[in-house]
This record gives structure tokens, sequence and C-alpha cells, in this order.
């Protein structure tokens, strides 16, 4: 079995089922676990976030959008290397053209090959729809018992950490910004998890689903939040946030805290209840929330020990820090 990711959470995913023997390419996103530099990288970034710009984060959104409505991929696939591994299976995403290679052109490549390879387009917009995709790769590469046991670890470490939420009291408000510039708030898994965590997310709250009641308990897999969606400063602030996470998706730590800086200087950021409080997180969301993949177990963790007041619960080497106030 020859396996390709295009996707870091499947790669991710690959790993916490013991699979990362078959892979044989990963995309240049692919950096966790360690140990993956040898692989070949197919993809490549056409957009990039300039640190030292002080718009960093509006320039990624316009080049974004300029692309996007030019009807052009942000990312490039070098399709003669992915030919000359002759891959088995390419695992892709359909989810976000934004985040990863879109799904047309990995299936556009894959249907010049001979033999064709299967090409699995995870989409998962839950954290139940993240546990089944370790299920799906598990049988696509023919490792599904070990995926099986994979999912039943994860899982009871969720529900170990959710033991510590009180269900019956009204939980603060948590901002989450997945983009600072425009503001992006949280959507899909992440409002989930924050919801869990025992917080409450207005801007972009979980739904029921049809004939699912209350959702609550047991049944709390059938409550979902939609995309992630920006807002202006004015309704973002309007919320009043008792906590807040600032974890713009793709950007590490050291970036995080350069635009948690900057948001800084604006008048309506500082007066928000949280940094008041000085309850601002600042996360690696590039690693911990961003991807749909198994390390989102220890973001819930960190949630419900950053929220609950539980820092026991929080992983060893989490990705985080409080913002430090520039007053």
């Amino acid at each position: 079995m020859r396996v390709v990711s295009l996707l870091p959470s499947a790669t991710e995913t690959l790993a916490a089922i013991g699979a990362l023997d078959l892979l044989v390419a990963r995309s240049h996103e692919c950096d966790f676990p360690d140990g993956l530099a040898h692989l070949p990288a197919l993809t490549a970034q056409r957009t990039r976030y300039d640190a030292a710009s002080p718009t960093a984060a509006s320039d990624v959104d316009a080049r974004v959008r300029e692309a996007r409505a030019a009807g052009q991929s942000l990312y490039e696939l070098d399709a003669n290397a992915l030919a000359a591994l002759k891959p088995d299976v390419i695992l892709t995403q359909d989810l976000c053209d934004v985040c990863s290679i879109d799904l047309r052109s990995v299936r556009g490549v894959a249907a010049t090959l001979d033999p064709a390879p299967e090409v699995i387009a995870l989409n998962p917009e839950t954290i139940e729809g993240v546990l089944d995709d370790l299920l799906t790769v598990g049988r696509a590469v023919g490792r599904a018992r070990e995926a099986s046991r994979a999912v039943v670890a994860l899982s009871d470490r969720m529900l170990r950490a959710q033991e510590h939420v009180n269900a019956y009291e009204q939980g603060p408000v948590v901002g989450f910004m997945e983009w600072t510039d425009p503001i992006f708030v949280a959507g899909h898994w992440t409002v989930q998890l924050i919801e869990r965590a025992g917080g409450r997310h207005p801007l972009n709250e979980t739904v029921a689903d049809d004939d699912a009641g209350s959702a609550a308990g047991l049944q709390q897999s059938q409550r979902r939040a939609g995309r992630s969606i920006a807002v202006s400063p004015e309704v973002f602030a309007a919320t009043r946030p008792d906590c807040l996470v600032i974890a713009p998706c793709g950007l590490t730590l050291d970036q995080t805290r350069a635009e948690a800086a900057r948001l800084h200087e604006k008048t309506w950021f500082r007066e928000l209840p949280a940094v008041r409080a000085g309850r601002v997180a600042l996360v690696d969301g590039s690693a911990m929330f961003n991807r749909p993949g198994p390390r989102l177990v220890d973001a819930f963790e960190w949630l419900v020990g950053w929220v609950q007041g539980r820092p026991e619960l929080i992983p060893d080497g989490f990705p985080w820090e409080a913002m430090q106030s520039n007053d």
C-alpha cells in the first residue's frame, strides 16, 4: 500500500492509527508528527503570510478573495511527482479550498494515472465526523482495527474531560477568532468544542438537527454549527466575551502573538471584558484547532481546563499562552 496525504489532518490521522509507514509523500503543510521531512512535498502555497507587514492578516484575506473571484487555486500540485509515485490511495479534502489543495485538482490528476488511485476526500464538519474519518482512513489503508482502537481512546478522553463541566450552569461567553482582520469567528467543530467545554458562542451557535429535540446529553452530536463567519468589530464586541481565544487559521503561535498585539492597539479590543480581566488565550491554531484531526481532542482538553479553571487537564506542551497586556 502506497499512500499520499495532501492534507495535514489526514497525515495526523495516519499517525494516530499507526499507518505512517505507508506514507510516500505529503503536502507542504504536513508537519506533524516529527520525522516527515524526508518525504517529498507535492504541494506549494501561492498566498503567504508576511509577518513583517502591519496589515498582514488583511493582506492575506484580500489575496484569497481575489484568487477565489478569479477561479484560481490557492495551492499548486506537482502532478508529475504524484504520477511518478504511483500511489494506491490519495488522501485529500473537500471542506475548505482556502486550507488545502482543492478536490477538483486532485481528482483531475488522479484520473490520468494508470492504475487510477483511490481518492479519499475527507469532509468533516463535526467532532464526530473527525472521529469517523479515522475509521474511513483505516478502512482505505487496511488498518481498520487500529483505527477503531484509536477512536475508542480519543472518545474516552473527550468524555473524561467533559465530566468536569457542569451542564446545569450557564457558562461564560467565549469569543473565538479564527482570523483577525477581518474577524472570522469559529465554526463547525470548534463551536461544538466550546459549548461542550461549558462556554457559549453566541455569534455562531450550534443548532439541533431536525427531530433531535434539544440534542442534549448523549444526543449532543446532533447539534451542529455552520462555517466560520466574518463579523465586524462592533458586532464581535457586542457579545461582551468573558473569555477570548485568538487562534488564526494557519498561523503559528509567534504569528498569532503579532496579530494579537495589533488588535490590542484598538480601543474596542482593549475594552472587551475578557481583555480587561486578563482572560485572553493565544493558541497555535494551525496545530490545534484549524485541522480536523486527532489533535482536536488535545484542544478540547485544553478548552475544558482553561474555561473551567482545571489546569491539570491541559495536555503537556499544549501550544498556548496568556496574552500579555501592553498597558
